[in-house]
């Protein structure tokens, strides 16, 4: 099955440490580009994250968000420097004493608490590998949910392209059956033309126009390039029907650009209105699959 390249995926993991919750988005892009939102002092998981990603996405433009509660602990430490405050106290008694202020003995708490960088608080030390092991297990729950809205919507575009493969097929055939029609209408034309211009006077030889018409119908002979157009739409069908265990958008991208070149030279080669007709229709359905090709992881 192909999958497309957008769609959206969340994910939750919790535990009594803490909560979990990751979204993943992608649109078209031509490689697969990750980028990854979240909070800075969780930035040692973002390869991780970024790995499991790899393992079931192939390309697209990925954009993957965040968000991590601590519900079992305070993500913060609260640090006390007594050396410092030490030195705090014993500078502020000296001042009071020298300047007689007031009638308490030293420094009051508050006020050594107030002192900077008595107390200050900082960054709760990680288990990085635990919290690795979290994130990771919310992008996967989310992974799952992206992937399955992908595979749902690449459904949808390969019933699509297979609808557009049969239209494709059948034009085909009607130009494989209106070809061999071009050389026997251009024999006759050839001939009256012929008959016209000598005004009776002579009978043109059969073999004249036989050999006429041949050449005519060697330049004209589109022939290889039916045969391959029935090629690769058997291909596009293949890709169709894979078990969407690679990436196929770039080859089916390369293979309808042959498909493509297989039309214009069909329009170059036949010189009739009715093939000319049918090959514009044809080159029209081939641009409608390569727009939703675009869309093909």
């Amino acid at each position: 099955m192909i999958k497309s390249m957008t769609g959206f995926g969340r994910g939750e993991y919790a535990d009594e440490v803490s909560k979990v919750t990751v979204e993943i988005r992608a649109v078209n892009h031509r490689y697969l580009d990750i980028f990854v939102k979240m909070p800075r002092k969780y930035a040692f998981a973002e390869e991780s994250i970024k790995s499991a990603i790899k393992g079931k996405v192939h390309r697209g433009k990925v954009e993957v968000n965040v968000s991590v509660d601590n519900i079992g602990q305070s993500d913060s430490d609260v640090l006390l420097d007594k050396e410092l405050a030490a030195k705090y106290y014993s500078a502020l008694t000296e001042l009071s004493e020298t300047f007689e202020i007031g009638e308490q003995v030293g420094p009051s708490l508050g006020l050594l608490a107030k002192m900077p960088d008595v107390i200050r608080t900082t960054a709760a030390e990680e288990d990085e590998e635990a919290v690795t092991g979290r994130l990771v297990a919310a992008t996967e729950k989310a992974l799952d949910d992206f992937c399955s809205m992908r595979e749902t919507e690449g459904g949808k575009l390969a019933a699509d392209l297979s609808a557009r493969a049969d239209t494709v097929e059948n034009i085909r055939q009607s130009i494989e059956k209106r070809a061999p029609e071009i050389e026997k209408e251009y024999a006759a034309k050839f001939k009256a033309r012929v008959e016209e211009i000598l005004d009776g006077v002579y009978e043109v030889p059969e073999e004249r126009v036989a050999l006429e018409a041949a050449i005519f119908a060697d330049k004209a002979n589109i022939t290889e390039e039916l045969v391959r157009l029935e090629s690769h739409v058997s291909q596009l069908r293949g890709f169709l029907a894979s078990d969407g265990s690679e990436a196929l958008g770039k080859k089916i991208d390369f293979l309808i650009q042959e498909m493509n070149r297989e039309a214009n030279t069909i329009g170059s080669k036949s010189n009739d209105k009715e093939i000319t007709s049918m090959m514009l229709d044809l080159k029209a359905e081939i641009e409608k699959i390569r727009e939703q090709v675009q869309n093909i992881e």
